[in-house]
């Protein structure tokens, strides 16, 4: 199997490469997987010319090949003003339409505060979700102040041990996906924090995943006679 980690930091060394490296460390304790990273400001002139001509450049085209045979990614941007880096978008933007079709997609961002923790959901679930990937229930947000700390560590195991698990075969040879293996909801409540269907408590492997309909969420929170 495959791995390739996505990492949009604009400095060397950077959190944002930082966390990359975490996020597919904690993965690789699950799964046995080969690793590639692609460093997105090395291709930065490459992506330029890739808008203007329609073509990419050698470099450029190893690296989008690379994310279609993918077993598992891992995506990293840096947050500006709100939102994932140009960078990183114009590199999923110039990336075949189909390259991501379900396949599992662990989004993660790095910035200088919390404020901005939500990037993950208003910005990189939307691009993955359009480019029909399977976005990963759990998401990982490091700010400045979170380095050090046990709560980013908590996600970022939760996180790789997520995408281990969608990029691990099962036994009959079919991915981890498949009815076989994967838990009795729908892929919508399977792959969203919340859904129309309800809401996810657990996503620990070995509990599967639990599912409660928000009409048993909210019986339990009106008053008794």
């Amino acid at each position: 199997m495959k791995l390739v980690v996505v990492s949009a930091g604009l400095s060397s060394p950077s959190s944002t490469r930082l966390l990359a490296d975490r996020l597919a460390a904690a993965a690789l304790e699950q799964v046995d997987a080969e690793v590639e990273v692609i460093e997105l400001r090395d291709l930065a002139t490459e992506i330029a010319q890739h808008f203007v001509t329609g073509f990419p450049p050698a470099r450029l085209a190893a690296a989008l090949d690379a994310v279609a045979a993918a077993d598992g990614l891992v995506a990293v941007t840096p947050v500006f003003a709100a939102a994932y880096s140009g960078l990183f978008k114009s590199f999923f933007h110039v990336i075949d339409k189909d390259a991501l079709t379900g396949k599992p997609v662990l989004a993660a961002a790095t910035g200088g505060t919390a404020r901005h923790s939500l990037v993950t959901e208003h910005a990189l679930r939307p691009l993955f979700t359009y480019l029909r990937a399977l976005v990963l229930p759990t998401a990982v947000y490091a700010a400045s102040e979170d380095w050090g700390e046990e709560g980013l560590a908590q996600r970022i195991t939760r996180a790789g041990r997520e995408l281990a698990r969608f990029m691990a075969p099962s036994a009959s040879g079919t991915s981890a996906t498949a009815t076989a293996t994967a838990p009795d909801v729908d892929t919508t409540a399977a792959i969203a924090p919340r859904s129309l269907h309800g809401a996810i408590t657990s996503v620990d492997p070995t509990d599967g995943f639990e599912v409660v309909p928000f009409a048993q969420r909210l019986a339990a929170l009106r008053p008794t006679d």
